[in-house]
């Protein structure tokens, strides 16, 4: 497999007006309701009230979402602001989300503290993928599961100009995001590349499938 982000556990976190401007190109209508939809199919076999991580959660619109269906949602991610921001946006939805900052590679929680591991378009940006999924592993409880969704290394330049279509962004926020994910897919992992970090790590073996632009990442840590 090649070798990609070697010299750090986690890329540094995107701060400030970065940060803020990625959070309301997040927010558009469509997306917001796209990650609602999620939220029900990531907990649908959950119990009520079980223990949810999302690692690099950003804005938090995820979070938020698990946590309005009734479940008990942490968050940790590197950026101080995306901290923030998250934890205000849960503020303002009344539910109770509790937000830490902290590298995915060095998980500050105890084994077997949660029901089901989350990690949404930040994975490609760890330093140490084997680690962090090792770490996902030893947090989860017997029969949990860790769900990595991200960019897919081998999406077409046209399912990336669909993908931002459905944004439903203006013409310039389209430009502004089309070209950072064209970047950002070269940082990106293949199925099989995903397939070879699952198979050094604790789970040993993962589930992917294709959807659009993403890859859909299903590691399992056995009851």
């Amino acid at each position: 497999m090649e070798k990609t982000h070697t010299t750090r556990s986690q890329a540094m976190g995107i701060e400030g007006a970065m940060a803020r401007w990625y959070a309301r190109q997040r927010g558009s209508a469509p997306q917001v309701a796209a990650v609602r939809r999620y939220a029900a199919q990531l907990t649908a076999s959950l119990p009520g009230g079980a223990a949810v991580l999302e690692v690099a959660p950003g804005p938090g619109y995820l979070a938020v979402e698990m946590a309005r269906l009734g479940f008990e949602v942490t968050g940790l991610d590197m950026s101080h602001t995306f901290v923030e921001i998250a934890s205000e946006r849960a503020r303002r939805a009344g539910v109770s989300v509790r937000i830490e900052q902290g590298d995915a590679a060095d998980l500050p929680f105890d084994d077997a503290s949660f029901d089901l591991v989350v990690c949404q378009a930040a994975f490609k940006n760890f330093g140490r993928p084997v680690r962090a999924m090792d770490e996902m592993h030893r947090v989860l409880r017997g029969g949990g599961t860790a769900v990595i969704h991200d960019l897919n290394r081998d999406a077409s330049g046209a399912d990336i100009g669909e993908e931002v279509r459905r944004m439903e962004l203006n013409r310039l926020n389209s430009v502004l995001t089309r070209v950072p994910l064209t970047m950002l897919k070269r940082r990106a992992y293949s199925r099989a590349q995903f397939e070879r970090l699952a198979a050094e790590s604790a789970f040993r073996t993962c589930d992917v499938r294709a959807d659009g632009i993403t890859l859909e990442v299903r590691l399992t840590k056995p009851a």
